[in-house]
């Protein structure tokens, strides 16, 4: 089959960072789906691995965490999905990923697609999906199936994928005061768009910005990027007893100075539950079904900004540098033709 993948990491300009290739068709194991994928997203992780992670020994790394398609066949303890079945998932960074023709998945991980949606829209959403999900009701704490009276949220990086379905998640499911943060005209469009009460420049002090929106301290802090540039500021900022849920990879993160306000710091690693097979890993199935639910009522929306027809590897060059760039709104999706 077809698939896309490299031999060695490293940067995204090389001519082999990525290549076309023609691998095995992979076997589904007894929890397995077996998927034709149809579209394709691309995420910072992807970017990461490919730029540092050596591939397995004896064969090339296939990436890509957020696919939509059409299940070819199942494994024999399968009872969630049958074949035919149109899916979205993230999957497993522990396994090959989907930048495939077929790709295997476990399936306490997929969720049946949004049928508002077509392939593309709905690929743009498992793996930022999940993570806000998780990072706003599981590690911010903040409260689900119902709308606080009162309460903030700052999104660090309020118009890139997470912080596109977090603003959402926040605005339409919680009663939260949602501020996100981003500078250019296009990116402060983007975040309105999305839900945002207020968008305040994060070029800017964010001390300052938040008074200016008469918003000097903030409740629950989404620290999406740049963790530690912004920590510093967070004892400040942060309401005593707040939360701040963190998905980045801080070099430095001394959190000291939070100690004195109460601050509650969280990680989020949506690939958590299934790399360590967590008896709660059903629960991803159970928030892509939510989040499905939520799309085709008309409550959530794709965060899709941009389509590319063909799944191949000059197609993902493209995006991988686009993400590089720091510029990219929202998700990017690759569609097979």
């Amino acid at each position: 089959m077809k698939a896309i993948g490299y031999h060695q990491p490293g940067s995204i300009d090389r001519d082999d960072a990525l290549l076309d290739l023609d691998i095995p068709a992979p076997t589904p194991g007894p929890q397995d789906l077996l998927v034709r994928v149809k579209a394709v997203s691309v995420n910072p992780v992807d970017v990461k691995i490919r730029a540092g992670s050596p591939a397995p020994e004896g064969g090339p790394k296939i990436l890509g965490w957020d696919a939509a398609g059409i299940v070819e066949a199942v494994g024999d303890a399968v009872t969630l999905f049958r074949r035919g079945d149109a899916v979205f998932y993230a999957g497993d960074i522990t396994r090959p990923g989907a930048n495939a023709e077929l790709h295997t998945v476990d399936a306490r991980i997929v969720g049946h697609k949004p049928t508002s949606l077509d392939w593309a829209e709905a690929a743009a959403l498992p793996l930022t999906a999940i993570t806000a999900w998780e990072l706003l009701f599981e590690r911010l704490n903040v409260p689900h199936g119902r709308k606080q009276a009162q309460g903030s949220l700052l999104v660090i990086n309020g118009a890139g994928g997470v912080g596109s379905i977090l603003i959402q998640m926040a605005r339409r499911l919680t009663g939260l005061t949602v501020i996100a943060t981003a500078s250019r005209p296009e990116t402060i469009a983007w975040a309105e768009q999305m839900g945002a009460h207020h968008v305040i420049d994060h070029h800017k002090p964010l001390d300052e910005e938040l008074v200016r929106i008469g918003h000097p301290e903030v409740h629950y802090v989404a620290g999406l990027t740049a963790s530690d540039r912004y920590l510093p500021l967070f004892p400040k900022i942060v309401a005593a007893q707040g939360h701040i849920a963190l998905i980045d990879d801080p070099a430095h993160l001394d959190i000291v100075p939070l100690k004195r306000k109460s601050i509650t710091v969280a990680w989020e690693l949506m690939f958590t539950r299934a790399m360590f097979h967590t008896p709660d890993m059903i629960e991803q199935h159970r928030l892509l079904e939510e989040v499905a639910q939520l799309v085709d009522a008309g409550v959530l929306r794709t965060t899709l900004r941009e389509r590319i027809a063909g799944i191949h590897a000059a197609n993902l060059k493209q995006v991988h540098a686009l993400l590089e760039s720091g510029r990219a709104i929202g998700k990017t999706v690759l569609e097979a033709l």
